[in-house]
């Protein structure tokens, strides 16, 4: 009982660790899409994800891509739409496939290749006077971040429209 205690203990930390990596799942708990417990949501999240896993057999990747975007609209108020679902899917289902072929060592390295990957970007004002003091003007940022930089010689695209229904959609450009 032990060991499969600690196994599905593992297999909770493989879905963490392709959840909490997932960058639209880091902006909306950053940027409190889920509200004050947005956190707090983002580790439920976990649990029901495994237990999915746990409460249906044979699950197809599609059926995958419901599920958490139902759970993201649901909880985070977000429509995910960058393409990116296929591809958490894709890993939640190769981390489940190890651990239900007893590949924990397997499933070990996938989770410290994923969780190596965490870097998110650091915003600082280049500026130290307060927004109060800064009559209209635009304050410089410095972005860091652990990705190379690039920059864009095109101008901005326009804000985001609000959608009849009221959703703003925001769409990744091809």
């Amino acid at each position: 009982m032990a060991a499969s205690v600690a196994s599905r203990e593992l297999f909770t930390e493989g879905v963490r660790a392709v959840l909490h990596t997932w960058p639209v799942l880091q902006i909306a708990v950053d940027n409190g899409f889920g509200g004050t417990y947005a956190q707090q949501k983002a580790d439920w999240m976990v649990d029901v994800v495994q237990q999915y896993f746990h409460d249906n057999a044979d699950l197809q990747q599609w059926e995958i891509e419901d599920f958490i975007a139902q759970l993201m609209d649901q909880e985070f108020d977000t429509v995910v739409d960058d393409g990116s679902l296929p591809q958490v899917s894709v890993s939640l289902l190769q981390v489940f496939s190890q651990w239900q072929q007893g590949a924990l060592q397997q499933l070990k390295h996938t989770i410290n290749i994923l969780t190596q990957k965490t870097q998110r970007a650091k915003v600082t004002s280049a500026v130290t006077q307060s927004d109060d003091d800064s009559d209209g003007e635009t304050q410089a940022m410095d972005c860091e971040s652990s990705s190379p930089s690039v920059r864009r010689t095109d101008p901005p695209p326009p804000p985001p429209k609000d959608e009849e229904d009221g959703w703003t959609v925001v769409r990744k450009k091809k």
